[in-house]
C-alpha cells in the first residue's frame, strides 16, 4: 500500500522526502485469491486495486509511462473530458499492475487511511473454508464490536447481497461502501448505514451499523505475563507513527525475553517508517538501496538502535512491499532470523504527482534491493527457517534458541 502518508494536499507528496512503495490496501493480491493460508486477513474498510493476477507471485509487470500519462490527462481536460479515466486508461494498456490513478474524491480518502483513519464499521474479515467469509477481528469501540458481533461470526450478506463464493476484496468493497459494479469512488462518509447479515453456530440474525470514522491499530504489542518472556509485536501495515510505535516496544522488551516481530500480511505502507522500525534494531548503516527513474538512492537507519535484543522476524505470502524492504534489511544486517514461508515480492517503488483535473497518478519509478543487494520484485524473500502451519510456535523456538526466554 501506498505508504501511509498525512498531506494537506496531494502537491506537497512530489516535494516529500516520503518514498511510498504502493499498496493502496491493507488487503494483498493473494488475500483475495487463497494464494495463501485462509486466515491472512484484510481490513474491510480498505479496497485494493483491481489486479489481475492469478497468484501471489505474478510475474513483473510493465511500468506505465509518465510522460504519456500526463500528456492523456491533459489533452482530456482540454477536451472536456475526464483527465483521471484518461490516465487510467494509458495506466491499463501498460500491463503495469502497481500504477494507478485516483480522482480527488479517492485521494482524500486514501490520504485519510494513511494516517490511520477510515470510515467503516471496525470489521475486519477473511476467506474461510467453502468460499465462506467470516469475521477475523473486530476493532473495540467500533460499530460492529458494540453491535454484538465477534471474530468468527460467519458474514452470510452484505446490504442483501450474499458474501459466500464472493471474493474478499468485493465483499470489503460493501462493507466500506465503495460504488457498485467495480466502478471507481471513494468510500461511503461517515453516518451511512449498512445491513449485515450474520451467523453464529444455528443462530441468524440481521443487523444495521452506521459507518464512523475510526483509527485503524496497525501494531498490537503483546506483552508477557512475566518478566522475561519475549514480545510479540504485530505490524499489519506501516502507517503514520508505526517506526515510533516499534521503537517504544523494544525500548520496554525484556533483554532475556527477546522480541517476535510478526509481519505475517502485512502488505507494506510508508517506506519512511518501514526505515523507522529498522533503526529500532540497527545502530545506523544501510537499509535499502532503490532507484528512481535511473537514479541509484539509498535509505539508511538512524543510530542508537538495539542492536542486542533477541529478535526472529515472522513473514509469509502476504508480507510484502516495505515490509519486505525491513525483513529483507533485518536479514541481511544478521540482525534477525526470519521465519515463515516466501514472502509475496512486491519491490517496485511509486511515487505520486498531481494531473491537471486535481486527480493523482502513482505510477511505478524503480525498484529497491536489500543492503546485500537482492531483489524482491516478483521473487520473495526466502526465511532462514521455512515453514507453513505452527510458524508461530517455531519462530518462539527459535527465539528461545538465540537467547530469548521462553
Amino acid at each position: 500500500m501506498s505508504g501511509p502518508c498525512s498531506y494537506d494536499r496531494p502537491r506537497r507528496i512530489r516535494r516529500g522526502a516520503a518514498l511510498t512503495l504502493f499498496l493502496a490496501s491493507v488487503l494483498a493480491t493473494g488475500a483475495a485469491t487463497g494464494t495463501w493460508s485462509d486466515a491472512a486477513e484484510g481490513a474491510a474498510e480498505r479496497t485494493a486495486p483491481d489486479r489481475k493476477a492469478s497468484g501471489a507471485h505474478a510475474p513483473r509487470s510493465a511500468t506505465a509511462d509518465r510522460a504519456a500519462v500526463e500528456r492523456a490527462a491533459a489533452q482530456a481536460v482540454e477536451d472536456g473530458k475526464s483527465g483521471a479515466q484518461a490516465a487510467a486508461d494509458v495506466v491499463s494498456r501498460s500491463g503495469d499492475r502497481w500504477s494507478t490513478i485516483y480522482s480527488p474524491g479517492e485521494f482524500k480518502d486514501f490520504q485519510a487511511q494513511l494516517d490511520g483513519s477510515y470510515v467503516g464499521v471496525g470489521l475486519w474479515v477473511r476467506q474461510a473454508a467453502h468460499g465462506r467469509i467470516e469475521v477475523s477481528r473486530v476493532q473495540p469501540g467500533g460499530p460492529a464490536a458494540r453491535a454484538g458481533i465477534t471474530t468468527g461470526d460467519r458474514l452470510r450478506a452484505v446490504d442483501g447481497r450474499p458474501s459466500r463464493g464472493t471474493p474478499v476484496t468485493e465483499v470489503v468493497g460493501r462493507l466500506r461502501g465503495a460504488p457498485a459494479g467495480g466502478s471507481r469512488g471513494p468510500a461511503a462518509a461517515a453516518g451511512t448505514p449498512v445491513t449485515l447479515d450474520l451467523q453464529r453456530g444455528a443462530r441468524r440474525w440481521t443487523v444495521t451499523l452506521h459507518r464512523t470514522r475510526l483509527r485503524s491499530r496497525n501494531v498490537v504489542i503483546d506483552r508477557p505475563a512475566g518478566a522475561h518472556g519475549p514480545t510479540r509485536v504485530k505490524i499489519s501495515a506501516f502507517s503514520q507513527g508505526t517506526g515510533a510505535t516499534v521503537r517504544r516496544a523494544v525500548r520496554r522488551a525484556s533483554p532475556h525475553g527477546g522480541l517476535l516481530l510478526d509481519l505475517r500480511g502485512n502488505t507494506g505502507g510508508l517506506v519512511t517508517e518501514a526505515v523507522k522500525a529498522a533503526s529500532a534494531f540497527l545502530d545506523g548503516g544501510l537499509v535499502a538501496t532503490y532507484d528512481v527513474r535511473g537514479s541509484q538512492r539509498a535509505l539508511y537507519a538512524r543510530r542508537g538502535g538495539n542492536t542486542r535484543l533477541p529478535l526472529v522476524v515472522l513473514v509469509d505470502g502476504g508480507t510484502m512491499s516495505a515490509a519486505e524492504l525491513l525483513s529483507g534489511a533485518l536479514q541481511d544486517r544478521g540482525r534477525a532470523l526470519v521465519v515463515g514461508s516466501r514472502t509475496f515480492g512486491k519491490g517496485s517503488v511509486q511515487m505520486p504527482s498531481t494531473l491537471p483535473d486535481g486527480s493523482v497518478a502513482e505510477l511505478t519509478v524503480g525498484h529497491y534491493r536489500t543492503p546485500s543487494g537482492r531483489t524482491v520484485d516478483d521473487k520473495g524473500l526466502t526465511p532462514d527457517v521455512i515453514v507453513g502451519s505452527g510458524a508461530e510456535e517455531r519462530a518462539r523456538t527459535v527465539l528461545s534458541g538465540i537467547g530469548g526466554g521462553a
